[in-house]
């Protein structure tokens, strides 16, 4: 699960910078990018090759340095999103306090890593020494923050999951629940380094167990920020998807009718490769059909009944209608004059789904009869 992680943060990332692209000058959304972007750094920079190379160029131990300065920052940027969403002069106040307490912490463990022995940085965090003062400031004091600012934000998220509608409010749940998680796992951290910074030895099945908990709510807070938007892409998609089905199932009687009258034809928007498959171009190109395929069929109705027989689409089953259409058709080719029957269309149904059923049947049915 663990090796994972990095790929399911990049791709929120992602996600989260396109929609930072989308509303530059909103706050809370830039806040929650900036959150992620720091997160993907800190992993970056702490995997083996990131590690080794920033060590090389700019010394001893910084690749730790770096890595816990993002961390720092990702922390910071997460209690913002929280700040700047109540959007009150007094919340702006705290969040540049907040930078400042931030500030500190960043430069109290920088000093610590810059003034630590050669080496004593490197290496999983279990086998260090902690009895070197330097290396128990940094850990603790950059132990301690995190607990703090992602305690907080665990705390915000509750009433604001509590006052949201759903899909918001799975979402904010799922981040709540993943805060707490890593508010503890970080807690629990800090305690370790408190009792080995004392001479104390800390069971490595408790370390192992702080690391799981750490990873998993991890995983959790990632879900739950891209929760609601993943969920919204998703319904998009199968929207999407459902009308580009239905824009083909249409085919036949839309090539039926705009034969016959082609002045019905509406003109397309765009005809780039682009627009076939973008949301909105599918989008316009299924309501277009639809309003060629109704506008077809009211001015075909006078074809579809003989004289004296009563004129009602309504009664007309989807293969009844189709085999009439084949023959209005034909009569129109062969320039029928129009019958004096007046023009309707297909009933009309409570809602446009619908009534695009019921064009799709009688599509269906003139592809069978074709």
């Amino acid at each position: 699960m663990a090796r994972y992680l990095p790929l399911i943060i990049a791709a929120a990332v992602v996600w989260r910078l396109f929609l930072w692209s989308r509303a530059p000058r909103d706050a809370p959304t830039r806040s929650v990018a900036l959150t992620l972007l720091s997160v993907c750094l800190s992993y970056a920079v702490a995997r083996p090759g990131g590690a080794h190379g920033l060590d090389i160029m700019a010394g001893h131990d910084i690749a730790r340095l770096v890595q816990n300065l993002f961390l720092l920052l990702a922390c910071y940027f997460l209690m913002c999103f929280y700040l700047y969403s109540a959007d009150e002069p007094v919340a702006r106040r705290r969040a540049r306090v907040e930078g400042a307490v931030v500030a500190l912490v960043s430069a109290v463990i920088t000093v610590a890593a810059l003034t630590v022995p050669l080496g004593a940085l490197s290496g999983p965090s279990r086998t260090m020494d902690m009895t070197i003062p330097q290396v128990a400031v940094f850990y603790l004091c950059a132990g301690l923050y995190m607990t703090y600012a992602i305690g907080m934000a665990a705390r915000w998220s509750t009433p604001y999951a509590r006052k949201s509608g759903r899909p918001h409010a799975t979402g904010l749940w799922i981040t709540a629940v993943g805060l707490g998680g890593m508010s503890v796992a970080c807690a629990v951290r800090a305690v370790f380094t408190v009792v080995r910074w004392s001479g104390g030895a800390v069971p490595h099945q408790l370390t192992i167990s702080a690391a799981v908990l750490l990873t998993v709510s991890n995983l959790a807070f990632v879900a739950g920020v891209t929760y609601s938007a993943l969920r919204a892409r998703i319904t998009a998609t199968r929207l999407w998807l459902r009308r580009r089905r239905h824009h083909r199932q249409l085919t036949s009687l839309w090539e039926l009718l705009i034969e016959v009258y082609p002045q019905n034809e509406l003109k397309p928007a765009s005809r780039t490769l682009w627009d076939r498959w973008r949301a909105r171009g599918v989008h316009r190109r299924y309501t277009r059909r639809i309003v060629e395929c109704q506008d077809g069929l009211v001015r075909i109705s006078p074809y579809l009944f003989h004289e004296g027989e009563e004129a009602d689409l309504r009664r007309l089953e989807a293969a009844e209608l189709a085999i009439r259409l084949r023959r209005a058709y034909g009569a129109i080719k062969q320039g029928a004059p129009a019958p004096t029957t007046a023009p309707q269309a297909l009933k009309q149904a409570n809602d446009q789904n619908a009534d695009v059923d019921q064009l799709i049947a009688v599509s269906d049915a003139l592809r069978l009869t074709a």
